[in-house]
């Protein structure tokens, strides 16, 4: 599994997520093997929105510093920021595959970064977005891409 991996919001809030220890465990290997590989990538949406979850969604919360924390040690990442390019990538997804706009500008971002796969559990598994392939993190193992 050497192909860049754009990581979703949910898979990084599961991580954090003590609520359901199954999906927390599934989403930890992920990150362990996108860490160990150094493929991992992500948008500052992703970062954005994790915060806003962890911190004010689970129940329990990750409190403001240890979020911030997760967010600085995710910056060696290389998030994109959304610009024109994704922008109007993320309309062309939009309109060809029903997405909503949320999802259309996460896919755009993954393609911009070289993504080969999209782990996430908001878009139908095995969906393919011109070269990138949705999986689910939590129907999937990083072992299983081996």
């Amino acid at each position: 599994m050497s192909a860049k991996m754009f990581a979703d919001t949910n898979v990084l809030v599961c991580w954090r997520d003590a609520s359901e220890p199954e999906k927390q465990a599934r989403a930890s290997a992920w990150m362990a093997a996108l860490w160990e590989r150094r493929t991992g990538r992500l948008s500052y949406q992703v970062l954005q929105e994790f915060y806003v979850t962890v911190t004010t969604k689970l129940d329990p919360g990750l409190a403001p510093d240890a979020a911030r924390r997760n967010v600085r040690v995710l910056l060696s990442w290389q998030p994109l920021p959304v610009d024109t390019r994704i922008l109007e990538g993320a309309w062309l997804i939009q309109d060809r595959y029903g997405v909503s706009w949320w999802d259309a500008l996460i896919a755009a971002a993954a393609q911009a970064a070289g993504c080969r796969y999209l782990l996430s559990e908001d878009f139908q598994a095995g969906m393919e977005v011109g070269d990138l392939l949705v999986i689910n993190p939590f129907m999937i193992t990083p072992a299983d891409l081996i």
